[in-house]
């Protein structure tokens, strides 16, 4: 840990490194000479493919016997790594390399949940304990950004405040012209290895050039990253989203009928019952899904009826108009009328239930929209998800978060996405 060096695993051969999501190779030589800058910075970030399903994929490749305390610790290092704004992947590949893909074959054990030997110096000396997996992350990534010459305020490993103390980096610091790369670190955290830069990119490169191609096996991981997006939290429309909670559902259902009358179309914004005044609109009309196109911008899983034309709405809107006005004198007997009229297919009229619209993501830039019910409320959730995976994610939210929950629309972005859900629920 940069005052002592670990049992270190690694082949020399030659090696490839993904430094951007389009981009995945380079030489070994080139790679070893300059391991990426520590800290984050808008041209030096994490390939996208880094994810936590795919890192614990190639962790379990490498371990068959992992520990279940270590099954989400690649989720760890993304989350606290982007906290902290350090290359975290870098530092995930460094803590396989430092404890032997969690074997921990040297003087640290598995309970003591050290992944970088902070404290180790050697000669059975075991070094720190921290009481979980999570703090045993955020203790390497101090001290990795200690390193780096970042300030560190309270950190959590006592080797980090005395080395902070003493000064021992300050003068090498100093002498580093540049931002602090990982070969640079790596000379001072392994004085003694020529190769210890090499070994971490060894590691790096078995995962950039094998498992990032692959099909995240366990997107749900990201729930754990970032749990504020992948719960669902209320949204808006992404255009519109100040207006949206300042007007009702009616005014919304409103402007979508005098919208599509002025265009000429009823494809884009009509809530499936265009003619209706706003206020009925908003008490009973049914959306319905349809495009015009031969090509749909998006795909209707549970499809529903087809769009009416304008000669349909004109009736519909007079039929519906005459059965308001019988309803003021015959409200009981004329009520099969209006539902007749929408096209429901119910008996009776009944007050729909509430509706959400929300938001979770996956961090892909397709999105599909999921309906979930409640006692009381109808939730539209947009997902965004990656394409190849989408299927697999949708499933995996609805699991976890939308018990009982289908899909219903599939779209090319999260904008097409959001204007939908705000057809099928305009008071959202």
């Amino acid at each position: 840990m940069g005052e002592t060096m670990m049992c270190r695993y690694g082949a020399r051969f030659a090696l490839r490194l993904a430094t951007a999501v389009s981009a995945f190779a380079c030489s070994a030589t080139a790679f070893a000479a300059s391991l990426p800058q520590v800290q984050l910075s808008d041209g030096n970030t994490v390939p996208a493919c880094a994810t936590p399903g795919r890192l614990t994929a190639f962790l379990e490749q490498r371990n068959g016997a992992l520990p279940e305390k270590f099954s989400t610790i690649a989720a760890d290092y993304m989350r606290l790594g982007e906290q902290l704004h350090i290359r975290w992947d870098i530092a995930f590949f460094q803590m396989l390399l430092e404890t032997g893909n969690l074997k921990f074959t040297g003087d640290v054990s598995a309970d003591q949940n050290n992944f970088a030997g902070l404290g180790a110096t050697g000669r059975k000396e075991h070094g720190e304990s921290f009481p979980d997996v999570a703090t045993g992350v955020q203790a390497h990534l101090e001290h990795l950004l200690l390193y780096a010459g970042a300030p560190v305020d309270n950190p959590v490993a006592e080797r980090t405040r005395k080395v902070r103390e003493w000064g021992v980096l300050d003068s090498w610091q100093k002498s580093v012209k540049g931002p602090m790369t990982y070969t640079l670190l790596a000379k001072k955290w392994a004085p003694t290895s020529r190769n210890y830069s090499r070994d971490i990119a060894n590691v790096a490169d078995a995962f950039y050039s094998g498992a990032c191609h692959g099909a995240d096996p366990k997107p749900e991981m990201m729930a754990l990253v970032h749990p504020e997006t992948a719960a669902p939290s209320k949204t808006a429309a992404a255009d519109d989203g100040q207006a949206r909670n300042s007007v009702s559902g009616a005014e919304l259902a409103k402007r979508a009928v005098a919208e599509a009358r002025s265009s000429g179309s009823f494809v884009r914004s009509s809530l499936g019952a265009s003619s209706l005044t706003a206020e009925e609109a908003a008490a009973t009309a049914q959306p319905v899904t349809a495009e015009a196109s031969d090509k749909p911008a998006f795909k209707i899983i549970n499809g529903q009826q087809a769009a009416e034309t304008p000669a349909e709405t004109a009736a519909a809107q007079a039929a519906l108009e005459q059965a308001a006005n019988e309803q003021r004198t015959k409200p009981a007997a004329k009520q099969k009328v209006l539902t007749a009229a929408l096209g429901a297919g119910t008996k009776n009229a009944v007050q729909p239930a509430k509706c959400r619209v929300w938001t979770a993501s996956y961090g892909g830039a397709h999105a599909m929209i999921i309906k979930a019910s409640t006692d009381d409320t109808v939730n539209y959730t947009v997902l965004d998800v990656n394409e190849q995976t989408a299927k697999r994610e949708a499933e995996a939210y609805i699991a976890a978060y939308a018990k009982g929950g289908q899909t219903v629309g599939e779209f090319p972005n999260q904008t097409q996405a959001l204007d939908k859900a705000f057809e099928l629920c305009p008071e959202g």
